[in-house]
């Protein structure tokens, strides 16, 4: 009696992916290779993804795991940032240029070299968030799976060469400490930081707040920060879970993808990052030699990776994790709301006049 080949069932995938990412992460630990909670599941998942190893993400459990990250970022929100804050307008001001530059490279780069429509052009062009693009794009026609390679190849390779250039090109150290262990914070401070991660994600899912996972813990966890509630970050123990899950979900995205695509679509994104490269590295010149920021800072300011992704550089290098992700909402607002409407203006110019 011939034999049924069964898929595998959803816990069987997690599983998989599960004792993989694990593996990764002990391999890297005992190798002494930097972030090994972030780089060891990343990497052995990619590998088992490309290998077509039957895998599958952790869903709202890696949502959930962004919060963290929210929480981190909103604690660094003091009162002495906004003090700051006159210090970092010019920089900030660069964003929107920025984002213009990457624009009128990206599109006519994906459209004339690689063949993409004008609607996928657009979208896999724009540094904004991978989940919003992916949504917009779909909406205005684009092909979603291409985008979602895209976004996704954009993130990898940027949070892979990332930690080289700090190390080679800006003498930065990997090394400081993320975040006292949870037996050393006061008790009621933990606690307040879960409610506002919880409170923050779900709140700001209903009220359909964009990355919201992050943004709303953000939010909340600043308000107590000004507050005088809360006075540190989230406990070293949930840091690196928050980069086990980011790592994973970063590998799980090539899972099922095809030789034609790896051939097409990746390699675009791949030749892509180093159009992005140039840039980030041209606008990270012009704002540490113009005196507007520190070149770690302005590095990661700049660095066209996911918000989650750079909150992680940003602590174990020790940078002004204020001054980095101030750039970074300001780069992810103005895509979110602007891409709609730039996307609409530049179509609608691009049809054939009859």
């Amino acid at each position: 009696m011939p034999t049924q080949n069964k898929t595998p069932s959803l816990l069987t995938k997690r599983t998989v992916t599960l004792a993989l990412a694990l593996l990764g992460t002990g391999v890297f630990w005992a190798l002494n290779l930097p972030l090994p909670f972030l780089f060891g599941p990343m990497s052995a998942c990619l590998i088992a993804a490309l290998a077509h190893a039957p895998m599958e993400g952790f869903g709202q459990v890696s949502v959930a795991a962004r919060t963290i990250l929210g929480v981190a970022v909103g604690a660094s929100i003091t009162p002495a940032l906004f003090v700051e804050l006159p210090k970092m307008a010019a920089s900030i001001a660069l964003v929107p240029l920025f984002i213009l530059v990457i624009a009128l490279v990206g599109v006519p780069f994906f459209r004339k070299i690689w063949g993409f429509d004008s609607t996928t052009a657009f979208y896999a062009a724009m540094p904004g968030g991978l989940q919003d693009m992916i949504i917009f794009g779909t909406e205005a026609g684009a092909n979603p799976r291409t985008l979602s390679l895209i976004h996704g190849t954009r993130v990898l390779i940027i949070v892979t060469l990332a930690p080289l250039f700090l190390t080679v090109f800006y003498d930065a150290q990997l090394t400081n400490p993320i975040g006292e262990p949870a037996r050393d914070l006061p008790i009621h401070e933990l606690g307040l930081m879960v409610l506002a991660a919880l409170i923050g994600w779900k709140g700001g899912e209903r009220i359909g707040l964009f990355g919201a996972s992050i943004l709303g813990p953000m939010i909340l966890t600043a308000a107590l920060s000004l507050g005088d509630f809360i006075h540190t970050r989230p406990p070293r123990e949930a840091i690196l879970a928050a980069q086990f899950f980011i790592g994973c979900g970063i590998g799980v995205k090539f899972v099922g993808v095809t030789w034609v695509e790896l051939r097409r679509v990746v390699a675009a994104g791949v030749a892509y990052v180093i159009v992005l490269a140039i840039l980030a590295a041209a606008f990270t010149a012009v704002v540490t030699t113009l005196g507007f920021g520190q070149p770690v800072e302005a590095f990661l300011a700049f660095a066209p990776g996911g918000q989650a992704e750079m909150t992680v550089l940003a602590i174990v290098s020790g940078a002004d994790l204020g001054f980095v992700i101030i750039h970074h909402l300001t780069r992810i607002v103005l895509v979110i709301i602007g891409a709609p409407l730039a996307a609409n203006l530049i179509l609608r110019w691009s049809k054939p006049r009859g």
